[in-house]
């Protein structure tokens, strides 16, 4: 670390490089907010400044929140994302549970196919699972997304637990087993509390995913009332060859502050269960 006691060493290894690569990471959110707040007169503009805004706006956001379905589009994913999440974490610690604690023969190989799972493109998977819903009877519902994303859920949040849940020490559940507890209080009173950052970390990432996800909420969902905010931001702001930048930044603005909250407030636990799901 010597290296770095210098200012100018400091500032070609460590500011400018972290300043270069603030800037990569912020400057699109800042794009979209400025195109949300800019007036179509300067939007269309050759002469106005594309950096900055001259006459602020919200036109584009009472267009979004009271001339479409916005409002529904957004509950819609709040709903959806929040019960697949659930479903999916509850799936996900019974199954790594399972393959890391139970000691089952071919249990690894269990975990590894469980993974491979995962790396299956969403791409493949929906025209068997568009069968499916069509079959069931699920088409145009929310149903159809909540049963259908924890299929790429799942499999990534498995293997995630299974990884946190083996840096427990076994000891623990073995002292529980011989003062006669049974294996779901072993689960539910020591292996879960233990389990928090990770459980939070798979619980962010699948709620992340639930969120942005795009292919089976345009596959499976028709009518607009019930569209999620990925689809409904690019099927209905988007009249033939005719983009309105501001709804469609601002829609986008408003879609993704959920997201961000969600990190900020528990980013130190999700760094926490990546790192106890990859140290070993």
């Amino acid at each position: 670390m010597n290296y770095l006691e210098s200012l100018p060493r400091r500032w070609v290894v460590t500011y400018i490089p972290l300043g270069v690569f603030v800037f990569v990471l912020l400057f699109p959110f800042y794009w979209m907010v400025m195109t949300s707040f800019k007036p179509n007169e300067e939007l269309v503009s050759r002469a106005a400044n594309p950096f900055w805004i001259v006459r602020p706006t919200l036109a584009h956001f009472e267009k979004l929140l009271f001339h479409t379905e916005y409002p529904q589009w957004l509950w819609n994913t709040v709903l959806v994302s929040v019960v697949a999440t659930f479903l999916s974490l509850a799936a996900s610690v019974f199954a790594a549970y399972a393959i890391e604690r139970l000691r089952f023969k071919g249990a690894r190989q269990v975990g590894l196919a469980i993974f491979l799972a995962y790396l299956i493109p969403p791409s493949i998977l929906f025209i068997p699972l568009a069968a499916i819903v069509f079959t069931l009877g699920l088409f145009d519902t929310r149903l159809a997304l909540i049963l259908s994303y924890p299929t790429f859920l799942v499999p990534f949040c498995t293997w995630l637990l299974m990884g946190y849940f083996r840096s427990i020490p076994f000891e623990l559940e073995e002292c529980a087993l011989i003062d006669g507890a049974t294996r779901w209080q072993i689960l539910v009173k020591i292996i879960l509390p233990l389990a928090v950052p990770g459980l939070v970390s798979a619980g962010i990432f699948a709620f992340t995913l639930s969120w942005n996800e795009f292919i089976y909420a345009l596959t499976f969902i028709s009518s607009s009332e019930v569209k999620t905010v990925p689809v409904g931001v690019v099927t209905e702001l988007v009249e033939g060859d005719v983009y309105h930048w501001g709804a469609l930044m601002a829609g986008a603005l408003l879609g993704s502050l959920p997201i961000a909250v969600l990190y900020s407030f528990f980013v130190e636990y999700y760094v926490s269960g990546m790192t106890g799901a990859v140290k070993e």
